[in-house]
């Protein structure tokens, strides 16, 4: 990319600090400020403190990081070089200074090694953990090195500024913490209490919700405010079915009942298809995927629920278990629900989709009578 102008002026810099990066990488004053409109949107932050933003960007240090991956598939890593919104390529990894991470580092064995160790012992660092941990029969399940993830972890985190915990893995155990557990997988949390720990589940997760996390930090010296999981709740702090675009087919009743079917040709709400929408907090409806150009539930298939605790577990079988609603039992499936639902299901939304629900199986009790 050509260089195409330089944004110095008003957002002061400092020598090897974020500004004298992006410069380095040729990227303009408007793709800088874009880039810091984007986040602050994600932050949900008033617009006057874009600007804020952009100075504290502008003259920061980049933030040693030390990026670890356990068991995991490598998709956080993947999902955030890949992404476009932001320009992670241009912008975002000029944020951070990555001492090490496995996947996209040059370094090597020893090498590799010795630069993790110099930036613990440097200190003030920030942790991003992929992948869950097994603590099983001494944690020999996932080994570097011949060290056990148990010990990377605790030598890592010594001295940190702060931990994050990318994907559903290293947020809640994921897939690898499912029944039976073999290897006694767990997240971040259960095994890191002396540094602050920060969960960004997802199966993937967002890389706007790994950028606006760090942003935060850079910005305002601090983590954002998380819920009782962990989760800041600029990305969490919504339900999914609060923000969906067919959340009004759900309440009019309007329901996709075979993958195919006309409803599901129009667009009407996945719930009988299992759609966990309305017991997952996240924030896909709005930043989306694709530079923001579409997500799961928009491009026809029902949310899975992968940012909850207990993701597999208790969101499966994906497309019989129907998610929780006022007046629906966490159990129900496509299968269950029907006239029983008439005494149960409670006043608002609940009540327009059991409504629909049991005219639709009276219709059919009718049809079959004749």
């Amino acid at each position: 990319m050509a260089k195409r102008g330089n944004f110095t002026s008003g957002l002061g810099g400092v020598e090897g600090g974020v500004l004298e990066a992006l410069q380095r990488k040729g990227i303009s004053r408007r793709e800088f400020l874009k880039f810091c409109a984007i986040i602050g949107a994600a932050l949900a932050v008033p617009v006057d403190q874009v600007g804020r933003i952009a100075e504290a960007l502008a003259s920061v240090r980049r933030p040693p990081v030390i990026w670890l991956e356990f068991q995991d598939c490598a998709g956080c890593t993947e999902s955030f070089l890949r992404a476009s919104r932001p320009a992670v390529a241009e912008i975002v990894l000029d944020l951070l200074s990555v001492d090490y991470h496995e996947t996209i580092m040059a370094a090597a064995g020893k090498q590799a090694e010795e630069a993790k160790e110099a930036t613990v012992k440097t200190g003030g660092h920030l942790v991003i953990v992929e992948g869950s941990i097994p603590t099983r029969e001494g944690g020999i399940y996932c080994c570097i090195g011949g060290r056990t993830a148990v010990e990377i972890l605790e030598e890592a985190t010594r001295g940190a500024a702060a931990v994050i915990a990318v994907g559903s893995c290293a947020a809640f155990g994921g897939l690898a913490s499912a029944e039976p557990n073999p290897t006694g997988a767990v997240g971040v949390r259960d095994l890191v209490h002396k540094v602050p720990v920060i969960n960004l589940p997802g199966c993937p997760v967002n890389a706007v919700n790994i950028t606006a996390t760090v942003v935060h930090y850079l910005t305002y010296k601090s983590l954002p405010e998380l819920d009782a999981w962990g989760r800041p709740l600029f990305a969490y702090g919504k339900r999914i079915h609060d923000n969906c675009e067919r959340r009004a087919h759900f309440d009019a009743g309007q329901f996709v009942e075979n993958w195919g079917d006309e409803g599901h040709r129009k667009g009407w709400c996945l719930y009988l298809m299992g759609c966990k929408g309305p017991e997952t907090y996240s924030n896909c409806p709005t930043v989306r995927w694709n530079e923001g150009t579409n997500w799961p539930v928009g491009a026809g298939h029902g949310c899975v629920g992968c940012t909850q605790p207990g993701f597999w577990d208790s969101m499966t079988p994906f497309y019989r278990r129907l998610p929780t609603v006022p007046g629906f039992s966490v159990e129900s499936t496509a299968d269950d629900v029907g006239l029983g639902l008439a005494a149960v299901a409670a006043a608002g939304v609940a009540a327009h989709a059991a409504g629909s629900i049991i005219r639709r199986k009276t219709e059919k009790t009718e049809e079959s009578k004749e």
